[in-house]
């Protein structure tokens, strides 16, 4: 008995003097924090090294002349590349040793590329040529809202990037090759778009009339070099771009006789997983597609709800069918479809935001210093594109925030929803919320410019309801476009799953849209044909949005008086993007430490 108690004791001595001696210290932790963050911002660095685009993004001219490497061999190159760094990363970092943000960037850091990897055999579920954001409008669209010029060298990597075009289209073609020999063909309805797109730019002059008002600026290049060099661009673009064009309307032309009406992401290899994947990785949550369904057609009851407080507000008898007709038709809710009217347009958004930008300091500790910009969607892409979007700001301040309005056809941007578009696009939607992001000097790159969708878009639809608590949105149509532009958002979890989980048609999803919104037809078309080339990405607006109240909510129960929304906005948005799960835990905290 008494040598078990001295070997017991001499064990508890043991362990007692074990512990001491693996006390860490403030230096250590400062030391191992410092050496993950560098390790964080040198794979970051590297990424953007390989990735010319990136770099041009970024406003870094370094490889101003080049396209990325779309083929799949350097893909399969780029995901060994993330296999080692996550192996060094655990080698070599001790995660007990580091402080608690730097804990909480290398769980990121471990959570993207562990996803990242398990869907790597997923890369070719996509439709890379599409009515969105294809091939075939991304270069134009790439070439004259990227590429500044502000010199002779600028301009000369510019005339490069053109003489490129061929070689970047044939990459391409080769990566829908592969697509074809799996059976991943587009639904017929993607062709007639991306023909009229890639036709359009053959028939256009946006690029050389882009380049020609960009070198005219630089006060370097005299008239004869500037005569030579448009030269040398329309050169470029009749041995290069044209060419690769014709090769893609080629293409796409057989390909489309093999396309089938089959919208749904099911008719995949393994269609079934990839769209559970793709939910998860959208909303960062488990939520299966049967429970999005769920919330979508509960959150839209509820929002119809509410509509029918603002019919009896306005005095407006009839259905709330009937009220979705009036607001459709009733020629007071829309400018017209003419210069002036799309001029009026653009000038009421920038007035909306300049007044939201007034009422910031009662929202916001923190606030971007990067400038926004209201601009029209480009004529060669607008019939295509989306109703609205936003484009971050160069890092270095050479270019501004950039909100996107798309004009083409106004009956599709009614006045009443202008106030809660203007809100979700620029302020205080996802212009603060990137421009934060991306100005937060604590974090390492890859979170500053990282994207979790459910994060993002959550952020963006709440940022919509925000206003309305402080007093906006005082006209009741434009409070009612608010309740469509969030009804829209419930209808998208209902219509994503519907697709891709129950087999709806293009056409079941369109009719949904247009019995249980005051959209045009022409907007439930374009968001149907959205979700039917971007699987589960529409979800993650209101999943991430009741997530952020449902914390907020949490926060003003556990904090009473003491909860400040100023404080409540911080934590969001000054952790830069995160999954939710880690985003509650953040406000978790954060309500720890205010009641201590």
């Amino acid at each position: 008995m008494r040598n078990n108690s001295c070997t017991l004791i001499a064990l508890l001595l043991a362990f007692i003097l074990s512990s001491a001696c693996q006390q860490v210290t403030k230096e250590q932790i400062a030391a191992e924090s410092k050496k993950a963050n560098e390790f964080f911002d040198r794979v970051f660095d590297e990424g953007v090294d390989r990735s010319p685009q990136t770099q041009t993004q970024l406003g870094i001219k370094k490889d101003y002349d080049k396209w990325d490497d779309r083929s799949d061999e350097n893909a399969q190159k780029e995901m060994e590349i993330l296999q080692d760094e996550l192996e060094n990363l655990r080698r070599d970092i001790n995660y007990d040793w580091l402080d608690a943000q730097t804990k909480i960037s290398y769980d990121l850091f471990v959570y993207q590329a562990e996803r990242d990897i398990q869907n790597f055999k997923y890369r070719f579920h996509n439709y890379p040529v599409n009515q969105m954001f294809g091939l075939q409008s991304q270069v134009p669209a790439f070439l004259i809202n990227m590429h500044r010029i502000t010199s002779l060298s600028d301009a000369q990597a510019y005339i490069a990037r053109l003489q490129k075009v061929d070689e970047l289209f044939e990459q391409s073609l080769a990566e829908l090759s592969i697509r074809e020999e799996k059976g991943i063909i587009p639904p017929t309805f993607v062709f007639a778009h991306v023909l009229r797109d890639a036709r359009n730019i053959l028939n256009d002059t946006s690029i050389i009339d882009d380049f020609k008002s960009k070198i005219e600026k630089v006060e370097e290049i005299d008239r004869k070099t500037l005569m030579n060099l448009v030269l040398e661009a329309e050169k470029a673009i009749r041995d290069s771009v044209v060419p690769a064009y014709e090769n893609l309307i080629a293409y796409v032309t057989e390909l489309e006789k093999k396309s089938t009406p089959d919208a749904g992401v099911w008719k995949f290899p393994d269609g079934e997983a990839f769209y559970n994947a793709r939910l998860e990785r959208i909303t960062t949550t488990k939520l299966s597609a049967e429970e999005i369904h769920s919330i979508g057609l509960s959150e839209v009851e509820r929002i119809h709800d509410e509509m029918r407080s603002i019919m009896k507000q306005v005095a407006f008898e009839g259905s709330l069918q009937d009220f979705f007709e009036f607001m459709r038709n009733d020629q007071q809710f829309y400018y017209a479809s003419d210069q002036a009217g799309r001029e009026k347009y653009l000038v009421e958004a920038v007035a909306l935001i300049d007044t939201m930008k007034a009422k910031l300091d009662g929202l916001f500790i923190t606030k971007p210093k990067a400038e926004i910009f209201v601009k029209r969607v480009e004529e060669f892409r607008e019939k295509s594109a989306g109703k609205a979007f936003y484009q971050q700001p160069a890092p270095d301040g050479s270019r501004p925030g950039t909100y996107y309005a798309n004009l083409y056809d106004m009956t599709e941007m009614p006045t009443y929803q202008m106030e809660a578009l203007a809100y979700h696009e620029g302020i205080p939607g996802h212009h603060m919320q990137i421009a934060i992001a991306q100005e937060l000097e604590a974090l390492p790159k890859f979170r500053k410019f990282g994207r979790f969708t459910g994060y993002t878009e959550g952020w963006g639809l709440y940022s919509e309801y925000v206003p309305k608590e402080i007093g906006l949105y005082s006209d009741p149509y434009s409070d009612f476009g608010r309740l469509a532009m969030e009804l829209w958002r419930a209808c998208r979890l209902v219509v994503d799953t519907g697709i891709h989980y129950k087999k709806w048609t293009r056409e079941q999803g369109i009719d949904y849209y247009v019995s249980n919104t005051p959209n045009a037809k022409g907007d439930g078309v374009k968001m149907v044909e959205r979700h039917i080339i971007m699987a589960g990405q529409a979800t993650a607006y209101k999943i991430g949005m009741l997530k952020i109240l449902e914390l907020r909510d949490m926060a003003k129960r556990e904090l009473g008086e003491d909860f400040d929304l100023r404080q409540f906005h911080d934590v969001v948005l000054t952790n830069g993007p995160v999954p939710l799960s880690v985003l509650e835990s953040l406000v978790t905290e954060w309500i720890a430490n205010a009641r201590s």
